[in-house]
């Protein structure tokens, strides 16, 4: 059976993962054959939003914490994840992303990512092995696989022209489809960067999951 690691980046789409699209992946992973295990760094937030009114909340949480509500509690820092115990990553979406996993939401063309999630990606694509990035979460491909990584986030223009500054070589991507990058053995799909709905966000996912499987 193969098993794949899945970093979550905290519970909810403005601050943490995309709860939809986290659940959606553990979901295909499991109803393709395969096992997960989920990890978060164990930091705190970027900052927390509260999801009614969109406005900031205070105290501030932690990425671990809140990653464990959609874990049902069974979830480890990102530092005890060993990738020998793993055939692929998978990397779902949501601000987190951008916020908590790496800046690229504040930094943009200047992001960098994360500590102990830059030393866990790099750590797969030493080792060869396969990995899936979900709506905004590819933005940080060309700083984990270097200039030239084929990725997507969809169609949204802005941001493609910050992942092409960072290196990376953004394709359009329609909702329900994949980008691979054969090479780096890395698939993305856009997710809710342009879904409309959770059967949009479904659709993608379901893709990448078993063509994450099928390379690992």
């Amino acid at each position: 059976m193969k098993k794949v690691a899945v970093i979550l980046a905290g519970c909810g789409v403005y601050d943490g993962a995309e709860i939809n699209e986290a659940v959606l992946t553990l979901l295909h992973i499991a109803k393709a054959g395969a096992s997960y295990e989920c990890f978060a760094p164990d930091i705190e937030q970027m900052h927390t939003v509260n999801h009614l009114t969109g406005e900031e909340m205070t105290p501030n949480r932690n990425v671990l914490v809140e990653a464990a509500r959609i874990a049902r509690g069974e979830i480890k820092a990102l530092t005890e994840l060993n990738v020998d115990e793993f055939d692929a990553l998978i990397v779902p979406g949501g601000f987190g992303a951008a916020k908590n996993l790496s800046d690229f939401a504040v930094k943009g063309a200047d992001a960098q990512v994360q500590g102990d999630v830059l030393t866990t990606a790099k750590a797969f694509v030493d080792a060869n092995k396969a990995a899936g990035y979900i709506c905004i979460a590819p933005a940080m491909l060309p700083l984990i696989y270097g200039k030239g990584v084929k990725t997507t986030i969809g169609s949204d223009a802005e941001t493609a022209a910050a992942i092409e500054q960072l290196g990376g070589a953004h394709q359009s991507c329609a909702v329900n489809d994949i980008v691979v990058d054969q090479q780096h053995k890395v698939v993305t799909t856009p997710a809710y960067m342009l879904a409309q709905s959770i059967l949009d966000a479904d659709a993608g996912i379901e893709k990448l999951v078993n063509k994450v499987l099928e390379l690992a």
